[in-house]
């Protein structure tokens, strides 16, 4: 019900933003003595997306796309005369070059514009310019109604932090059972949630990224980018911890070191001291005897292969800190 609500309100905005958008676009157009005034208001519809960079992306294709629309109707119109065959010829090319361009977002909105030229049964100066003022009134609109748009920094953060809590708490609860030999009420469910909690750190990752039209920062996509990747490993790990039935002395060591990582576990942690004590824990288990049952070599062999992945898991981190360092905004 949460979640329902969540998404309601941001829809309920965007609905409203988009009818008052298209009102004033009509409005304006009527008020220029323009014709096909609702032309405006579609114009402006389409050209709403969800974010700034969007929007003004998309707008810069739509004009590039007019002018490709305006040569290629004016070629048609002119040997076919102004007849729904030559219509149809405009709308085969302008779809064909839309598709291989990455316009398609354009082939609808021009092509209404086009179509007053078919029905005026011309396209004199007037009437083109007519056209390019219903294109620049409504993507106008499209963008004005955007701009207000801004990056939601603290929500990012209170996605971040609770995916940084769920792989805490996952860490410390394979610190709690990689030692016991009963596995039987260890399940998965806490990496759905992990799972649910990046996508909606992303999502709002994304967003920001779209609102801000003059940074370039991909700090916040690369962070959840690279938890996503930690989460994959940490579910390899937990299939490993299932493996292990038999368990040899080694095994309290791999389960300290997880456990040691868990309290760790923080944004700004550069990671170079969790290596050092993977290390550690790697060269106490090479220094110890070798085993001396099937069952116990093959233990031994899942702990050292859980010490590989767990390198894994902290390269990443250090990657990323290598990349971004520690973050101030």
């Amino acid at each position: 019900m949460r979640e329902s609500r969540r998404l309601w309100k941001p829809r309920l905005i965007k609905s409203l933003k988009m009818a008052a958008a298209a009102f004033a676009a009509i409005a304006l157009a009527e008020e220029l003595g323009l014709r096909y005034a609702a032309t405006a208001g579609i114009v402006t519809v389409l050209s709403i997306q969800n974010t700034k960079r969007e929007t003004l992306k998309s707008a810069g294709k739509r004009w590039l796309a007019f002018l490709c629309a305006l040569a290629i109707s004016l070629v048609c119109f002119s040997l076919i005369g102004y007849r729904l065959w030559a219509f149809g010829a405009y709308l085969f090319l302008f779809a064909l070059l839309c598709f291989s361009a990455g316009w398609t977002e354009a082939i609808a909105m021009d092509s209404v514009l086009v179509s007053h030229f078919l029905t005026e049964q011309g396209m004199g100066p007037e009437l083109i310019a007519n056209e390019a003022m219903l294109l620049l009134i409504g993507t106008g609109a499209g963008i004005a109604v955007n701009l207000h748009l801004h990056r939601q920094q603290a929500e990012f953060e209170r996605l971040a932090g609770n995916v940084d809590g769920q792989m805490k708490g996952i860490l410390h609860r394979m610190s709690l059972w990689l030692p016991r030999e009963d596995k039987d009420g260890y399940n998965a469910d806490c990496f759905l949630e992990l799972k649910k909690g990046i996508s909606r750190a992303k999502d709002c990752a994304v967003s920001n990224y779209g609102n801000t039209v003059l940074s370039k920062s991909v700090y916040e996509l690369d962070y959840v980018a690279m938890r996503e990747q930690q989460g994959i490993v940490l579910r390899e790990i937990y299939d490993n911890i299932l493996r292990i039935q038999y368990l040899p002395k080694q095994a309290e060591q791999v389960a300290g070191l997880l456990g040691q990582i868990g309290e760790d576990f923080h944004r700004d942690n550069t990671v170079e001291g969790l290596l050092e004590q993977r290390k550690a824990v790697l060269d106490e288990m090479k220094s110890q005897p070798l085993p001396d049952s099937r069952e116990e070599f093959e233990a031994r062999a899942v702990l050292f292969y859980i010490l590989m992945q767990i390198k894994q898991f902290l390269e990443i981190k250090k990657e990323f800190m290598r990349a971004h360092g520690e973050y101030h905004e």
